[in-house]
């Protein structure tokens, strides 16, 4: 069922960055709600809110290798995990390999969602995948900080 969810929204990121290159490449941003919310077409060429610029090598590396671990950390532990501790990894899989298809791709990530909170700050750039990993990030924290997290024995995974 994990793998399914990380799929998932792995069509889902890839689909709507197909769309944002189709409908947005070239074009004005799109409003969506004045002040607020706007679709606009966006290359990142670095990390999470445009650090690190051009080193895709080093991405490319470390995202393959957090998703190897997470796979195999998934399929050695997955009956002793809760529903929120599956869910997160599926999320945080698919959202590294969503950008991670960009990047073997394109040489970049397409970003299109754009967001202005309190109508004077503009937030960086993001996608689906992006999401996927910050709502991951979230829950993981979540668990650790209440001892929520069912994961196995940390010692016995070599």
């Amino acid at each position: 069922m994990v793998f399914i969810i990380a799929a998932l929204f792995i069509f889902l990121d890839q689909i709507s960055k197909y769309a944002a290159v189709k409908y947005l490449k070239g074009q004005k941003p799109v409003v969506i709600i004045e002040n607020l919310l706007q679709f606009t077409y966006v290359e990142n060429r670095g990390a999470a809110f445009g650090i690190l610029q051009g080193k895709r090598t080093l991405f490319l590396i470390i995202t393959i290798a957090v998703v190897l671990i997470i796979t195999l950390y998934l399929i050695r532990y997955y009956h002793q995990m809760n529903k929120v501790t599956k869910i997160s990894f599926a999320l945080l899989i698919a959202g590294a390999i969503g950008n991670l298809i960009d990047r073997v791709r394109l040489g970049y990530v397409v970003d299109f969602i754009s967001v202005r909170l309190i109508n004077r700050y503009d937030f960086p750039v993001f996608n689906i995948a992006d999401i996927c990993v910050v709502i991951s990030t979230i829950f993981i924290v979540y668990l650790v900080l209440f001892d929520k997290i069912e994961i196995g024995d940390m010692n016995g995974f070599n």
